[in-house]
């Protein structure tokens, strides 16, 4: 079939992992009873052979061993196959990566993806949207890199798997993942088209183009878009908010609904194609504003994308390791203590400025007295529903004025020292430390209305059974409750 055609797959099977694991488990199982002839021997040599991967950031003349030394390391070697999970891509994918990314699909099995186009947590967001939609229509999420939006252009992205703990993320799930440089060898520079459906157009007048991502350009995909019906917009016809329905989204990725739906597509910008969305490789533009019930529902307990994904994608133990030795530096915690449990806190200010409208900055923005009232709950519901005494508090914020910090180190709080985290580790740690360490406390205080502070609170009480308390601004009485 020629690369970018569509035909072929409409009677596709869905794809069931089941199936396809016993598929492959009994492909191999000649091979299998043919190598227990030379189990003997080569138990002799198991230990040297099949050494585990060291742990994957290890420790290093007292600090952390970044990213790119592990991928020059000639010493690691591959994990057994017995050590393989049911889930890994190697079920999911025909090998290593290709020029083309189709050449290395599997033609029984289906996939969906999609692009980030927005600041780092609102990313994170997307793909936890986009690996729930997966789950919604049975097929292999095939997640992208981060790119750095909040830090500049110039800054090479990272991929997903070296912020989140991916083998993890399957086996909590019991669902298959892959990675999009699993799939498409990074150095490719052939362009393939891809048919998507263009969901931004479909929930705002705005603007009359599918989503930009700059995703598909480091992808080198050029994509013709088909505009979804505009049924698929959680409230109809209201102008002021942009979400769509996972459930209207997921039934553009069987066939009836799609039969039933024919639009013209829109041409490509590099080969000038028309293509209709593609059947193996279900793609939307964009799924940052997609719930089940109602707008911005991580704020809710109920969050089906938070229960069902967002909770199981744990950080890599590398970058929780790090972490740490941020946390105990600024703790001052010494190397034969363990580290004490915290209360982290995240104030957003900068560009929220622009939120206040005619409320001078000062009044706006919760002062360190409010916080504190906030941080003060969080000790009190530890100390009543835990029997837990916490004295630690961490800040975290976007805020540069040096009068503030001094008044967070006035009321006994710690900060975290970044002034050579970009030196040592790249652009990408200050944010993503900070992260983790809000996560990591058994307790949290957050910014209203920032999803940085929203998803710190989501995972102090998934991971830590914390205590979270969000601080209201606007005006000077916003957090009076």
């Amino acid at each position: 079939m020629p690369h970018g055609s569509t035909k072929g797959h409409r009677n596709m099977v869905p794809f069931d992992s089941d199936v396809l694991f016993a598929k492959l488990r009994r492909r191999y199982v000649f091979v299998g009873c043919f190598s227990l002839v030379g189990v003997s021997i080569i138990s002799l040599f198991a230990s040297t052979l099949w050494t585990l991967r060291p742990s994957t950031y290890a420790l290093a003349d007292g600090g952390m061993e970044t990213p790119q030394h592990l991928e020059n390391d000639a010493t690691t070697v591959s994990v057994p196959a017995q050590a393989v999970q049911r889930f890994d891509s190697q079920f999911y994918l025909r090998g290593p990566p290709t020029d083309r990314f189709r050449d290395n699909l599997r033609p029984e099995v289906k996939y969906i993806s999609s692009w980030i186009s927005a600041g780092w947590t609102n990313d994170v967001m997307t793909y936890i949207n986009l690996i729930y939609l997966g789950i919604l229509t049975d097929r292999v999420p095939v997640i992208g890199m981060f790119t750095p939006s909040h830090i500049g252009g110039h800054i090479p992205p990272i991929d997903f798997g070296e912020v989140f703990d991916v083998p993890r993320l399957r086996e909590l799930m019991q669902k298959p993942l892959v990675e999009w440089h699993e799939v498409k060898n990074r150095s490719s520079d052939v362009v393939e088209e891809l048919g998507c459906w263009n969901v931004w157009e479909a929930v705002q007048d705005r603007e009359h183009n599918p989503r930009a991502s700059s995703v598909t350009g480091r992808l080198n995909l050029d994509i013709s878009y088909t505009k979804l019906p505009t049924w698929i917009k959680l409230i109809p016809r209201y102008e002021h908010d942009p979400h769509a329905s996972f459930s209207a989204l997921a039934t553009f990725g069987f066939p009836e609904t799609r039969a039933e739906y024919s639009v013209d597509p829109r041409e490509s910008p590099q080969k000038h194609v028309k293509l209709p969305p593609d059947e193996q490789m279900l793609c939307y533009d964009y799924l940052y504003y997609t719930c089940a019930h109602q707008p911005y529902e991580y704020d809710y307990d109920y969050s089906p994308a938070w229960l069902f994904v967002g909770q199981y994608m744990h950080w890599t133990p590398w970058l929780e390791n790090l972490a740490d030795s941020y946390v105990r530096k600024a703790l001052g915690t010494q190397d034969n203590e363990s580290t004490p449990p915290w209360i982290g806190i995240h104030i957003r200010h900068g560009d929220f400025a622009d939120w206040c409208g005619g409320v001078p900055v000062a009044d706006c923005f919760a002062p360190i007295s409010v916080i504190k009232r906030r941080v003060e709950d969080v000790k009190q519901e530890l100390l009543e529903r835990k029997g837990l005494v916490v004295n630690h508090v961490i800040m975290t914020s976007d805020e540069r004025n040096a009068t503030w910090w001094e008044s967070v180190t006035a009321e006994g709080w710690y900060g975290i020292d970044h002034s050579n985290t970009v030196e040592l580790y790249g652009a990408w740690y200050p944010v993503l430390i900070d992260a983790v360490i809000q996560s990591g406390g058994v307790g949290f205080v957050g910014t209203d209305r920032s999803t940085m502070s929203i998803l710190a609170r989501r995972r102090v009480q998934s991971w830590r059974d914390g205590v979270a308390r969000i601080v209201k601004w606007g005006t000077p009485e916003a957090d009076n409750h």
